[in-house]
């Protein structure tokens, strides 16, 4: 008997469309990354410029990207923008990624950023805690590693079962959650930047920090006295771009709800609207939570000091600057409080990640260019198949333990395909100049036009830094294996060869 087949449904409105933005891209980022990019620039000004900038790109290409959302408010999202801008192979290379790592990769780091935030309430879910040991194996593009299973990649997994399991149900139980969880960690953030600056105000780390915010200063070991770094304007400006991997990660999936076009009210107006505002909120709450942890905690500190003021925001334990500054302002309730909050934040992250991602496997497949099952709507309107598909992959990502490694690969094509797909509005000025455009770019074509500069500057640093260009490469290798995945098995899938189209019938009939 044939699975009874449902019709997608408009479900979402302005709010819940915020609420996935917002919740997708609050994850773990923010309360860890500030650490490593401290240690990366060496100074409290850089570190806010580092963000300011991260803020800047992404609302340039949020309100950029509306007009193609505006254009297409279809299931598939990014994918869909790139087949219309320029053909199903270029598209495909996109769902190839992101099927393959971007973002099943993230659903898995985030479950473990869960799992392991448990443990703080849970101390039986640590990465110390191995279930299952194997002989070392070696994996493509990833290199030996011994297999090993814990109860933080348990937990991992049966998060990101459970999610999936909620969201086959239907678009209306995926929303209710995010709409829950996304408001919560909202508030949960802006309450941790005001008790930071009502209650953690340390007059002593606001003069190391603000004294003088452009020299960039390390503490390697105890004792040490602060140094100048000697950063020419290139060693500068690649730093920074460097130092930007951590908080443009963190800012990312603001597209994810591009994927869910056709569940959306009204999604012409919607989906730039949530995007727009989705990311402006998300800019606010990082910069102004970087500027508590300058004024609360030391830049700079040692990684043996034995206090948290003495280990500064470079040397946090285990990189958790958030924790830090809860457990100097509350005392060990903190790390409990952050926990707590982090927990939150990382299941609505999944939750949103999780509910977008299936939707663009659903388009592809519909093209003939992915697995045809996929291409099915459950009873409740889903795709649930894809759903589970991305849920089996993602959870051998978790079990692999190569999920990490993975995500290095792929930032560079992550924000690569962003570059092209910005692109690809001017590209349709040009074939399409009558098509129907609720929204134009504002600011064209000079703001998208910086996206794409700023972006492809980034790119470029990553291609030709050295501690980034082995990732950044094998990045390119990742997506480059998807041509004779297209070539090779896109003839199964869509039953003949697939096609590479450089006109389309709304092109020919203009």
């Amino acid at each position: 008997m044939s699975e009874k087949q449902g019709q997608f449904q408009r479900a979402i409105t302005l709010f819940d469309a915020v609420m996935i933005v917002t919740g997708s891209m609050i994850g773990s980022g923010i309360f860890i990354v500030s650490a490593d990019i401290a240690r990366q620039v060496g100074s409290s000004g850089w570190l806010l410029v580092v963000w300011l900038l991260t803020g800047v790109i992404t609302l340039a290409g949020a309100i950029s990207y509306g007009e193609l959302a505006s254009m297409f408010p279809k299931v598939g999202g990014q994918y869909v923008y790139l087949r219309e801008a320029y053909n199903k192979l270029v598209a495909f290379l996109y769902g190839w990624s992101l099927f393959l790592v971007i973002q099943t990769g993230v659903i898995a780091a985030v479950a473990v950023a869960f799992a392991k935030f448990t443990g703080v309430l849970l101390p039986w879910f640590s990465v110390k805690n191995v279930l299952f040991r194997a002989e070392p194996l070696r994996l493509p593009l990833v290199g030996e590693y011994t297999f090993e299973f814990s109860s933080v990649q348990l937990l991992a997994i049966l998060l990101i079962v459970g999610i999936t399991a909620i969201n086959a149900r239907g678009v209306r139980a995926g929303k209710l959650i995010q709409n829950v969880l996304g408001s919560t960690k909202l508030v949960a953030l802006a309450l941790l930047i005001l008790g930071g600056v009502t209650l953690g105000l340390n007059a002593e780390a606001v003069q190391a920090n603000f004294q003088d915010m452009w020299t960039a200063v390390r503490f390697p070991v105890p004792g040490a006295s602060a140094s100048p770094l000697p950063l020419t304007l290139s060693g500068l400006v690649v730093a920074v771009g460097m130092a930007m991997t951590g908080s443009l990660f963190s800012s990312d999936s603001w597209n994810n709800i591009g994927f869910a076009g056709e569940e959306i009210v009204n999604p012409e107006r919607t989906l730039v609207r949530s995007m727009a505002l989705g990311t402006a909120i998300v800019t606010a709450l990082y910069i102004l939570s970087n500027v508590v942890y300058l004024l609360v905690l030391p830049l700079a500190g040692s990684p043996d000091a034995p206090t948290i003021a003495g280990r500064g925001i470079m040397y946090a334990t285990d990189d958790r600057v958030a924790t830090a500054v809860a457990e100097h302002v509350l005392g060990p309730a903190g790390a409990v409080v952050l926990a707590v909050l982090i927990m939150l934040s990382t299941f609505g992250a999944n939750n949103g990640i999780i509910l977008s991602g299936a939707r663009a496997y659903y388009a592809m497949a519909k093209d003939g260019l992915f697995f045809p099952g996929l291409a099915r709507l459950n009873a409740a309107g889903v795709p649930s198949r894809a759903l589970w598909a991305q849920c089996l992959w993602a959870s051998l990502l978790c079990l692999s333990g190569s999920y990490g490694q993975l995500l290095n690969y792929v930032m560079f094509s992550v924000i690569l395909f962003y570059v092209i797909t910005i692109i690809g509005i001017f590209v349709l000025r040009r074939t399409r100049p009558t098509a129907p455009r609720p929204y134009r770019a504002w600011g064209y074509p000079v703001l998208p036009a910086l996206y794409v500069v700023l972006a492809s500057g980034f790119c470029l640093i990553l291609l030709l830094a050295p501690d980034t260009a082995e990732f950044s490469r094998r990045g390119l290798l990742l997506v480059a294996l998807g041509v004779p995945v297209y070539f090779l098995f896109g003839s199964r899938f869509a039953g003949g060869t697939p096609s590479v189209p450089t006109e389309t019938p709304q092109r020919q009939a203009q």
